[in-house]
């Protein structure tokens, strides 16, 4: 099975709940949309556990934007000390931050913008559209708009792609007043059948304020959510 989901924010120990409640095994693949870290007290423990795995892929989020600003500006400042750098980069994570190494800065320095397969894509906030309402191809477009867009949350913002657009980036409680992913179908009188009957999926669910955590099956169409109250 194909899962999504985003902003987990440092919110390990749900994540590895979810893992057990859909029974995440070898066969499964799992797409997250950013911001795996800050917030959350076991940001960089959440971000190895996800680097371990060739199955799970991950996009850049604000926060990993803004986490790897800083990594560049203390490249700029101290080029020729890299242990200084290291130790800086591990006091930006207050809680967990000395579990942080070379290998997972990098690994974070590689994560791509976005992901697009055959029937979706996978942003961290939005994609901007011309004034047909088709999107700009993604390649083209700035990784700050990509990261930090506000609009494409809009209930009422449609595009005329055939793909579905996987984001998050603003908890959807700001959106329905509930802690839940939004899937927008493309007509309300039809029956989704896959993925490309629905224009685009909203999954951010707040985790790390409302201790929610949920993930899009992109192959049974089905929400999967696990809550701190029920699992701690």
């Amino acid at each position: 099975m194909r899962y999504v989901l985003s902003d987990i924010h440092g919110e390990y120990d749900l994540f590895c709940a979810l893992l057990k409640r859909i029974e995440f095994s070898e066969n499964d693949t799992i797409y997250i949309c950013g911001d795996i870290i800050d917030k959350g007290e076991k940001s960089i423990q959440l971000a190895r556990y996800i680097s371990s795995f060739e199955n799970m892929h991950c996009i850049i989020g604000n926060h990993e934007l803004a986490f790897l600003n800083y990594y560049n500006s203390l490249l700029r400042s101290s080029p020729d000390d890299f242990d200084e750098v290291l130790k800086k980069l591990q006091k930006y994570f207050c809680e967990d931050g000395k579990f942080l190494d070379w290998k997972l800065v990098d690994w974070l320095e590689g994560l791509p913008s976005y992901i697009e397969e055959e029937d979706f894509i996978c942003v961290h906030a939005g994609v901007p559209m011309d004034d047909s309402k088709k999107l700009f191809p993604l390649a083209s477009v700035d990784i700050e708009y990509l990261v930090y867009d506000r609009k494409f949350k809009n209930p009422d913002v449609m595009h005329g792609s055939s793909k579905c657009v996987f984001f998050g980036h603003t908890e959807t409680n700001c959106i329905c007043g509930e802690n839940r992913i939004l899937a927008y179908c493309r007509r309300k009188d039809m029956e989704p059948k896959e993925v490309k009957d629905f224009y685009k999926i909203h999954l951010d669910t707040g985790a790390w304020r409302s201790g929610v955590l949920g993930c899009f099956c992109i192959d049974t169409l089905s929400t999967i959510y696990v809550s701190k109250e029920e699992i701690f």
